[in-house]
């Protein structure tokens, strides 16, 4: 049977700021993000599966993003937790702003990697994470290939 890689897209709105940065993004600003999931595997061979002909059924990759990427970082401002912008998320936080603290620095590559790490637990046995392309803007996004990895 053939490997087949198959790609959902999601898109969540997300504000962050850069600690540190010598540029515009030292600010807290947000993106309208956008990013494609590839997996690879082969379609199920079974015909007596429900899934059958499926690598995996878009809605169960939906399911996977969904918990542990688009609806924790959905309208939530990101910030690195090992920097003064503690002080800013606790602020946000008691006011009841939805923040993040997060091991790194909340740039796109950053995040790819994490949200590459999070899929990959969830995925079964059977299917791998491919790529991840993460677009923060019209024109710039960070990618992961799990061959580079």
């Amino acid at each position: 049977m053939s490997k087949i890689r198959i790609t959902k897209q999601f898109s969540f709105e997300t504000g962050h700021a850069l600690y540190g940065y010598d540029g515009k993004c030292k600010n807290v600003h947000g993106h309208s993000y956008k990013l494609s999931v590839t997996v690879i595997g082969e379609p199920i061979s079974d015909t007596s599966n429900v899934k059958f002909g499926m690598v995996i059924d878009f809605s169960d990759l939906k399911k996977i993003v969904k918990e542990d990427i688009v609806d924790v970082f959905d309208h939530a401002t990101v910030f690195n937790k090992n920097t003064p912008h503690v002080e800013l998320a606790k602020e946000l936080k008691d006011r009841g702003h939805n923040v993040l603290l997060v091991n790194y620095q909340p740039t796109s590559e950053m995040m790819v990697i994490d949200f590459a790490e999070k899929i990959k637990k969830r995925l079964p046995e059977n299917i791998s994470l491919f790529a991840l392309k993460l677009q923060e803007t019209e024109s710039s996004y960070a990618e992961w290939y799990a061959t580079d990895n």
